[in-house]
């Protein structure tokens, strides 16, 4: 199976406000448009990057059932 190329990116919006955002890139890497993104901000970026993770991980497998 073939999937997208895409750049997870973890961003401070404000002091103590970090996004990730799921970015598609062309074959160059270049960002070329927003696949998904934070819906709310995180308390840190290790907790934003955690989120971010998890949500490409379900965009590349989306049958597969979260685990705890």
């Amino acid at each position: 199976m073939s999937h997208p190329a895409v750049r997870l990116q973890v961003q401070e919006a404000s002091p103590g406000a970090f996004l990730w955002t799921l970015m598609e890139t062309d074959v160059d890497g270049t960002p070329t448009q927003v696949a998904r993104r934070a819906e709310d901000a995180f308390e840190s970026y290790e907790a934003a990057l955690a989120a971010g993770t998890r949500a490409l991980n379900a965009q590349l497998h989306p049958h597969t059932e979260a685990r705890a």
